[in-house]
């Protein structure tokens, strides 16, 4: 039996993840919902939740007791809520039904699940076309019209490219309006699995691929680019959701209308649509309190507020008779599109789609293959990501050989620890005292994780959030490659040798970079020093991700800066991450840049240590600069620094940031790390968290190995050292 903290039974408590002007809203909703006293109302209280962490957070609390009795959520995980029993149905709550009446009716449905309402809708956020008038009279109402817009505005005044629409072209989110409008869908009737290989979906395919060709639409597009290029009248139409306002600079004229409808077909456009709700936790210990807090937040009192003040699309129909909303034109623009509302779907599958159709858009987009090739290798893609888990395996056999290979171990242990070592460690007692805070400190935040981690991997996480035993299944079909062949990028040993080759890449130009800017720096001749060292230091000291994302785009296709280089020399411009190997240049160039001080810090520490007496009697050996260099000081600094190449080694085996965000493993997940594919798996694939901890185990054995082998390198380089001198 789950016991509800003492305050739960004096108060309701509301999670959600709003910020700014709906957050305002909320709270102002909250603030007359507690200063109305009318019969048993409990006081609500609002917590405002990371987005980042919230599913999270909800997943670890409610089993437990300790959640909110209502939380407010795009609709997107229900089916997997529903699943783990996190929420609880409302149909046997009066004011639930009584709320309903007087929502919108399409924004009920997707909040169903086998005949049961699980969430009361409150408002719904869909893509929307935001357009300059200053640039445009009036908004394209079909695609003949915006392609036509497209080329009045591409082939208008010479100077910095501009185009006629812009959106997030490489992400399917985006990319389901245009498939809806040709009468796709990403789940077909009839279907129990997303498809990738339909007629529309290639139709829908072929329409951006001919936006692109044509120079429409950029080939590489990011939110950030998206909003840079509206602001400065370089697009003329951008392609979003409400998300958008708040990208819009001040000063920056903008109006808001409808999707255009698809001329082929005459259907309109129509984006995937998030409906936000409201959800009862299954533990709560006042249903009933909750709910009517709940009906009242749905109602049009409370739904007005957050209409006018959170600028939300609110799903109380007598809302939209209200003069004050009726005004707002980008509230209108989305009640315009209310029958077209595409919610997305509740299934697992969904979670693995994404990728796949992710996969399908940038290869065509970046001209590698045709929309028919994409598709069919992204649908067989797809089938990879949904293979089932593996089988329960008995856990008692497996436990048994566990418990005696510890046993053993422990042995072992013993047998090698001599008397005089125990009766020294029981002498000096005290000392060991002293270190037993830091040994418990480690034991918790390094040596406890590490075993649940490893733990984890012998398990398969279900649908419903029941965990099954697999024992060594995860790591048989990692290593012995039972769903992927060898030269797949999912593959283990092919993302294995990226890493190494990723690996070997940075550290030697780490070492040869930060090296050789070390030596120069040395030289007593060499004036303003100081001031080289400290800017020379400066991409060490920057934020890793703030580097990458700023690489990102100067790697951009059409509006990098490298590029904008190449143009300049009078060279051709370069799709980076079109290709393995300008993807991983571009990858390793970032990571170079950030790693380079770091070497040549430590390079000039150990600079410093070497002895002037023996350079100076190499000096009246006769020999020259180079050969003091080649046969003194190499031969002292190399061994010394074999621990920063080895902490150099580690930091680059696991450099996540980098290429997640500077590649994002493009092209098809060919540069991905072990690190990298170890999140997708976790993640972006159906949440195999298991799997994705047998991929960690594999990396720690790896990395111990790596450990191993450069301390013995280093070793011997020490010895060598020490005789030399």
């Amino acid at each position: 039996m789950h016991v509800a903290p003492l305050f739960l039974s004096l108060q309701v408590l509301l999670w959600h993840a709003y910020t700014g002007a709906e957050e305002q809203a909320l709270e102002a909703v909250v603030r007359h919902w507690n200063a109305t006293p009318q019969g048993a109302r409990a006081p609500v209280q609002a917590v405002a939740i990371p987005y980042s962490s919230f599913a999270d957070k909800l997943q670890a609390a409610i089993p437990r007791g300790h959640g909110p009795d209502l939380f407010i959520a795009a609709h997107d995980l229900l089916g997997d809520w529903v699943r783990r029993g996190l929420v609880r149905p409302l149909d046997d709550l009066p004011a639930a039904a009584a709320a309903l009446a007087g929502l919108l009716p399409q924004t009920v449905p997707p909040l169903r699940l086998e005949g049961r309402l699980y969430g009361l809708p409150l408002a719904w956020k869909g893509l929307l076309l935001f357009y300059r008038p200053d640039l445009v009279a009036s908004p394209p109402q079909t695609t003949d019209e915006l392609i036509e817009l497209c080329r009045r505005f591409r082939e208008g005044p010479t100077g910095p490219r501009r185009y006629g629409l812009v959106y997030e072209a490489g992400a399917y989110f985006y990319h389901a309006a245009w498939l809806h409008g040709f009468g796709g869908a990403i789940f077909p009737p009839g279907s129990s699995r997303p498809r990738l290989d339909t007629v529309e979906q290639q139709r829908a395919l072929e329409f951006v691929q001919g936006l692109v060709q044509r120079g429409d639409i950029p080939e590489e597009t990011s939110f950030a680019l998206v909003s840079q290029l509206f602001n400065q009248g370089r697009a003329a139409v951008a392609l979003s959701g409400p998300w958008f306002l708040g990208q819009i600079e001040p000063g920056v004229p903008y109006r808001v209308a409808p999707l255009p409808r698809v001329s082929a077909t005459g259907r309109p456009a129509a984006g995937l649509t998030s409906i936000e709700a409201g959800f009862l936790n299954a533990h709560s210990m006042q249903p009933e309190q909750a709910v009517a807090f709940l009906a009242y937040l749905a109602g049009p009192e409370a739904a007005r507020e957050r209409a006018l003040r959170g600028r939300q699309a609110v799903t109380a129909v007598a809302t939209w008779d209200d003069p004050a909303v009726r005004a707002d034109a980008v509230l209108m623009a989305q009640f315009a599109q209310r029958n077209e509302l595409v919610p997305t779907d509740t299934r697992p599958a969904m979670r693995a789609f994404w990728e796949a159709g992710n996969k399908a858009l940038r290869a065509v987009l970046r001209g590698a293959q045709s929309p028919e090739q994409a598709l069919r290798q992204a649908d067989q893609y797809l089938l990879t990501l949904l293979t089932p888990l593996p089988p329960s395996r008995p856990r008692g056999p497996f436990m048994a050989g566990l418990g005696l290979l510890a046993l053993c171990g422990a042995l072992l242990l013993v047998r090698r620890a001599s008397r005089p070592q125990l009766a020294e460690i029981i002498r000096q007692r005290s000392a060991y005292l002293y270190l037993l805070p830091a040994t418990l400190s480690m034991m918790m935040l390094v040596f406890v994780p590490f075993l649940v981690g490893a733990a984890l991997s012998l398990y398969a996480q279900e649908e419903s959030g029941q965990w099954r035993f697999v024992g060594l299944a995860n790591f048989a079909d990692i290593l012995l490659l039972r769903h992927h062949p060898l030269t797949s990028p999912l593959s283990f040993y092919y993302t294995l040798a990226v890493t190494v080759l990723w690996t070997v890449l940075n550290v030697a130009l780490h070492v040869v970079i930060g090296g050789s800017l070390a030596l120069l720096l040395r030289d007593p001749l060499l004036r303003l020093r100081g001031v080289y060292r400290t800017l020379l230091i400066v991409p060490w000291a920057v934020p890793n991700y703030i580097t990458a994302l700023i690489w990102k785009g100067m790697f951009n296709r059409q509006l990098g800066a490298v590029n904008g280089i190449l143009v300049w020399l009078g060279l051709e411009p370069v799709s980076w991450f079109s290709r393995f190997w300008t993807a991983l240049s571009a990858n390793v160039a970032t990571n170079v840049w950030l790693g380079f001080p770091f070497m040549m810090v430590v390079a000039l520490g150990h600079l410093a240590q070497i002895p002037q007496e023996v350079e100076e009697a190499a000096r009246l050996d006769g020999a020259g600069r180079w050969g003091r260099l080649r046969h003194v000081v190499l031969p002292l600094l190399l061994p010394a620094m074999l621990p920063s190449v080895l902490l150099g080694a580690v930091w680059t085996f696991n450099m996540f940031n980098v290429v997640f965000l500077v590649s994002g493993g493009e092209p098809e997940g060919a540069t991905e790390i072990l690190v990298s594919e170890a999140y997708r798996w976790a993640f972006t694939r159906g949440h195999r968290y298991g799997y994705a901890a047998a991929y960690a185990v594999l990396i720690f054995l790896l990395l111990a190995v790596q450990t191993a082998l450069i301390r013995r390198a280093a070793s011997r380089g020490q010895q060598a050292s020490l005789h030399l001198r």
